[in-house]
C-alpha cells in the first residue's frame, strides 16, 4: 500500500480524478480526518471537505508506478 495526499478542489478534478482510477482494478481509499470512503465513488469523495489535502491510499503492488504517474496532476508534492 502506497500513500499520496491529493487535492480535488474542483467539480471538473473530482470527475477526471474518479474516471482516472476507475481504469485500475486495484481499490482505492481516500482519508479525511476520521472518514474513509471509497475513492472511485463520486459521492462519496463530495461528502468530504475538498479544501483541504485528503489522503489516498493505493492498494497495489505491481502496478503502483503506473497508477502514480497517472494520478501525477492530483498529487500535491
Amino acid at each position: 500500500m502506497k500513500t499520496v495526499q491529493i487535492s480535488l478542489n474542483s467539480i471538473d478534478k473530482v470527475k477526471s480524478f474518479v474516471n482516472e482510477i476507475t481504469k485500475y482494478d486495484n481499490d482505492f481509499d481516500l482519508v479525511s480526518g476520521r472518514y474513509v470512503i471509497d475513492a472511485k465513488s463520486i459521492m462519496g469523495i463530495f461528502s468530504l471537505d475538498l479544501s483541504k489535502p485528503i489522503d489516498l491510499n493505493i492498494h497495489a503492488d505491481a502496478d503502483l508506478e503506473t497508477i502514480l504517474s497517472a494520478l501525477d496532476s492530483y498529487i500535491i508534492k
